[in-house]
């Protein structure tokens, strides 16, 4: 089989608009807080709130898809996230958009699980690295343009983003009810290198960190969060303009640089992981996203850290989509949800929030390279976790239970 099925060609397009509203309301979210008349703390703390509110629910969501099926979770987290951003163009004060907004974080980790668990199940073994490719690569461009979108909206009304963003949510949710066949069964069969026990339909966290492939999953999204959804956001724009002197325009700049080597790889990492592998993609990966990020803070000007940032989006466009595809090597044969799967989201979002603080207190008291030294050596620990696992795509290698 060489082509991937209408049902999750149907889930990649939602995530196409799912990943543009997130972007749609980034500009306006932070100024729609200020007018309240709150401390940028305060503010910051809207932004922190749904990252936060991932993390804590991510082991209940595990449990309900389990239990309830990915596709009832998936919708319902589409409209819990619909309804809360709508919910935000209408609040009266600062505290209901606080709560507002951490409420669109539950229905966040509600649809980010439940379309990973559909994902590995609806893709075809053999093509699941280029299904996980086009997922990534839907992530991004949703995010490239949702920001260009939302900051032409913000000029109509600091709402109007939200407002938008709900209605495009609400479309998307009837396209998936409508367009999306039921996913196949979970089989009853335990994955290579995972021994069998009594639960067919999900396995847990604690019998997952048993295969040393899994634990690099892990350590690799955790890198991932802290790097690329934590520090490139928090500390690159602050470095150009900061250490580099150069205008926030410049900042906008480089960031796209990242995102240009981001796209340049994704799909192409995920074309070759099916053909030689997970670990020949991940392991190049992982060390031009280190050297390019552990270099970063050292650039004499601008344009040596354009470049750097592009081969550190380069890095990540190769080892992202790829740690995905590896992740549902380990479980895909008979996962449905579980505590291993939102282990999984949570490693990520745990990055994402650690990585930003940890390296800013470090930028602070040593400066940017030190900052950007740490963020590298985070990578340099995955890349060593993913030298020492085994190959999970099947036929590649032989999968012995891993210690």
């Amino acid at each position: 089989m060489n082509t991937l099925p209408r049902g999750l060609w149907v889930l990649l397009s939602a995530n196409v608009v799912i990943a543009l509203g997130y972007g749609l309301v980034a500009p306006a979210l932070p100024l729609f807080a200020d007018t309240f008349g709150v401390s940028t703390t305060a503010v910051s703390a809207v932004v922190s709130a749904f990252a936060v509110m991932r993390l804590l629910f991510a082991p209940t969501t595990g449990r309900l898809v389990t239990r309830l099926g990915e596709r009832k979770i998936y919708l319902s987290g589409l409209l819990i996230v619909a309804a809360s951003t709508l919910a935000c163009a209408f609040a009266g004060s600062y505290w209901q958009l606080l709560v507002f907004r951490a409420a669109g974080g539950v229905g966040s980790t509600m649809f980010t699980i439940s379309a990973m668990a559909l994902l590995i199940r609806m893709a075809p073994p053999a093509l699941r690295g280029r299904a996980s490719g086009y997922f990534s690569a839907g992530f991004l461009v949703g995010n490239l343009t949702g920001p260009l979108i939302g900051a032409a909206l913000v000029g109509a009304g600091l709402a109007l983003p939200f407002v938008v963003y709900a209605i495009a949510l609400v479309i998307a949710t009837i396209v998936v009810a409508v367009m999306m066949p039921a996913a196949p069964p979970p089989a009853e069969v335990p994955a290579p290198g995972i021994p069998d026990e009594s639960e067919p339909l999900a396995i847990s966290f604690r019998e997952a960190l048993r295969d040393n492939a899994y634990r690099a999953v892990l350590a690799s999204n955790f890198a991932q969060g802290w790097a690329s959804m934590g520090v490139r956001i928090a500390l690159v724009p602050l470095f150009v303009t900061q250490a580099l002197d150069q205008s926030d325009a410049w900042a906008g700049i480089v960031l796209a640089a990242y995102a240009a080597g981001n796209m340049i790889a994704i799909l192409t990492a995920g074309r070759l992981s099916d053909r030689y592998g997970r670990r020949p993609v991940l392991l190049p990966g992982l060390t031009v996203a280190a050297l390019g990020t552990l270099l970063l803070g050292f650039s004499p000007n601008i344009w040596v850290a354009l470049v750097l940032t592009a081969v550190a989006g380069l890095g990540s466009g190769l080892f992202a989509p790829t740690h995905q595809a590896a992740l549902g090597d380990v479980l895909g044969i008979r996962q449905r949800g579980g505590s291993a799967l939102a282990g999984y989201g949570m490693a990520s979002d745990l990055g994402a929030v650690i990585g930003p603080l940890a390296a800013g207190a470090v930028a602070t008291a040593w400066g940017f390279e030190a900052a950007f030294v740490l963020t590298g050596a985070v990578l340099v620990v995955a890349l060593v976790m993913w030298v020492m696992a085994r190959e999970t795509l099947p036929g590649t290698e032989p999968a012995p239970l891993a210690s």
